[in-house]
């Protein structure tokens, strides 16, 4: 009985690994760890909303993609 259970297990949880792994490479091929820290800042620091109200803050970006600080 024990093994009638492991036969089914076995190859579900490779199964399970195979599609884990592909999702992971295409993750990795589609660029999507690529500058982790600025789409964390967009939600914080909304370029477009401080431009429209005239707000002092972070308000364009920099050359390299960071947020800079605007008069």
């Amino acid at each position: 009985m024990n093994l009638d259970s492991l036969a089914i297990l076995i190859p579900v949880a490779l199964l399970l690994c195979f599609f884990v792994i592909a999702a992971f490479l295409w993750a990795v091929k589609s660029d999507q760890f690529e500058d982790l820290e600025r789409h964390g800042q967009d939600i914080l620091f909304d370029a477009e909303q401080n431009s429209e109200s005239g707000e002092k803050g972070l308000s364009s970006e920099n050359t390299d993609g960071h947020l800079k600080q605007s008069d």
